[in-house]
């Protein structure tokens, strides 16, 4: 079941922010996201929290600095989505402007699972580092971490997600999520928690007189102080990518990277990524980075091994990004094909079942590649409104599940419940409050089955079950305008800031089928018809329709015109003659 729901937008909020000159409608929609003052707004780095506030981040910079100076051989421990690989490359093109000597290693998701496990450790053993440093993993990893100590490793542990238990015996650990920190935003991605290391050990290097002073005499063995913005590209990729909530902090992160982006400042990687799906990289918004650069490169981690993804991003030469990205666009091209064909075995196993009689949903198929389970988890999800864990068997010849949540239930939270009620059938489980990863032995998929069910029906209500499509109301006649399109395009929108929909009652005028999966439409108001396009349904429209929708630009043979694209209708009954907005 759906149903349309208009945000509410504080009226004194919505004035407060009107009276220094922002559009009324953008007021309203600001008002609407929680902003009630512009300095929320703010988009400039010194707005961004100081690193001293993230528990532990001094210390780190401390060793990494006593590190440099001793040549110490430092190994990067990667994860293989898109926020780990922006986080290694950050991490590497950090640490090496500050002439650190650091190499990366990302486990194979099928050979050896997530984060940093004992074998993974003894793999990186081989080329004898001094410290591995992890990035987007590692707060979970109790073991890894004591196979690293025992085998004469350090370990140094930078990651976002929510901690278990029991923390791992690290020499450090940087992780907003940590108890006793009490960084502000609890938000940052895995790349977002590397970048703030960095500007610690800019700190750090710069009170030891590591850099050369500007206009200043260069010291013996001194060196420019490198510019940390100059990662900010990587950094809004991975935030955006991993669909962590755009608080304040994280809002300034992503429109820092976009604005370089824009101006071409990118590295060769992401440029070559935008370039290969034939997008301009001046008018790059949110939506490429989330939807268009992050699924090319987690292709490379879905299919095969992610450090293709990571050399694209390392590289400073066009050409040879141009070629990697090449590959990961025909790995992400193999990624949609595989990911269709499980979904229609999805679909076809609940002909006789009704989701809507369940809270949940957990399925397993033999046949179902352990690489893009996530992804499949999420359509079932979005169609169902569900939370829903699709399972793959692993090589080990346990199945591996990957879960994806809706608002009311979160994920990692309802999986140690289950745990709790059910300690034999969890192997291991992680995650956030939307995301979550588990695995479990074959012979007990049904009985978790029964369990998850059990769990995600006490803990969501049927108002939970109910998919609220949530609109910033009606636009006025002078709203509908290219202008208006073009600037909601250029803001920073996504997980917790998202992007404004709009509704109204149309008129339907014209309706064809493009690209055998797409639904054009010629729709009219206010005297006014507007091009529009329901994007992966072909189902036929009625006369009149009350449609929630988003204002696009569309750019065709050079010629940029407004479209609306609608994401959800609802037939208006044939008695309704009306014409205008309700």
């Amino acid at each position: 079941m759906q149903k349309m729901s208009q945000r509410s937008a504080p009226a004194d909020d919505m004035q407060r922010l009107a009276d220094t000159g922002i559009a009324l409608l953008l007021a309203r929609i600001y008002a609407a996201r929680g902003i009630s003052d512009i300095s929320q707004l703010e988009t400039g780095l010194a707005s961004l929290h100081s690193f001293s506030l993230l528990k532990n981040a001094p210390q780190m910079a401390k060793l990494l600095a006593d590190a440099i100076a001793q040549n110490k051989k430092l190994l990067i421990v990667a994860d293989y989505d898109c926020d780990g690989a922006t986080a290694c490359a950050v991490g590497l093109r950090g640490l090496r402007a500050f002439e650190a000597r650091v190499d990366f290693i990302v486990p194979n998701r099928f050979e050896y699972g997530y984060g940093l496990t004992p074998e993974i450790v003894r793999l990186a053993a081989k080329s004898k580092p001094d410290i591995l440093i992890t990035v987007d993993n590692g707060i979970s990893s109790v073991e890894g971490v004591a196979e690293a100590n025992r085998l004469g490793m350090q370990v140094l542990v930078t990651d976002h997600h929510l901690p278990g238990d029991a923390l791992p015996n690290a020499l450090c650990i940087v992780n907003p999520n940590q108890p006793g920190c009490e960084f502000p935003s609890k938000n940052l991605a895995g790349v977002g928690v590397m970048f703030y290391v960095l500007l610690a050990l800019r700190a750090e290097l710069r009170s030891r007189g590591a850099f050369v002073v500007e206009r200043a005499s260069p010291s013996p063995g001194g060196r420019g102080e490198p510019n940390l913005g100059n990662l900010l590209d990587l950094v809004a990729l991975g935030t955006i990518a991993d669909v962590v909530k755009l608080d304040k902090n994280n809002r300034i992160l992503a429109q820092q990277g976009l604005l370089r982006i824009r101006a071409g400042r990118a590295c060769a990687g992401i440029n070559a990524l935008l370039q290969i799906a034939k997008k301009d990289y001046a008018k790059v918004s949110s939506y490429e980075l989330g939807f268009v650069v992050g699924p090319r490169l987690n292709a490379a981690g879905r299919l095969e091994d992610m450090s293709l993804g990571i050399d694209c991003l390392l590289s400073d030469d066009p050409s040879e990004a141009s070629k990697i990205a090449d590959k990961l666009d025909s790995l992400n091209r193999e990624r949609r094909s595989i990911e269709a064909n499980m979904q229609e075995a999805a679909l076809a196993a609940l002909d006789n079942i009704n989701p809507a009689e369940s809270s949940s949903l957990a399925m397993f198929d033999e046949t179902w590649h352990q690489g893009v389970i996530g992804i499949l988890a999420s359509r079932l999800k979005d169609k169902f409104h569900r939370p829903v864990i699709a399972f793959a068997r692993a090589q080990t010849g346990e199945l591996k599940g990957s879960g994806r949540s809706i608002p009311g239930l979160h994920l990692r939270d309802a999986l140690d419940l289950l745990s709790k009620r059910h300690p034999h059938l969890l192997q291991k489980f992680g995650g956030h409050a939307m995301a979550a990863g588990l695995s479990i032995k074959e012979e007990h998929f049904a009985e978790f089955q029964s369990a998850f069910e059990s769990v995600a029906h006490s803990l969501l209500s049927p108002a939970d079950l109910t998919r609220i499509i949530e609109t910033d109301g009606e636009l006025n006649e002078a709203d509908f305008s290219l202008d208006i399109a073009r600037s909601l395009e250029q803001q920073v929108w996504g997980q917790g800031f998202p992007q404004p929909v709009f509704e109204g009652e149309f008129t339907v005028d014209n309706q064809r089928v493009v690209g055998e999966k797409h639904l054009k439409l010629k729709l009219s108001v206010h005297q006014n018809s507007f091009d529009a396009i329901r994007f992966f349904s072909t189902e036929s429209m009625p006369r009149r329709i009350h449609a929630a929708y988003k204002l696009a630009v569309n750019e065709y043979n050079g010629k940029s015109t407004l479209q609306l694209l609608i994401e959800h209708w609802e037939a208006i009954p044939s008695t309704d003659t009306g014409e205008s907005l309700r």
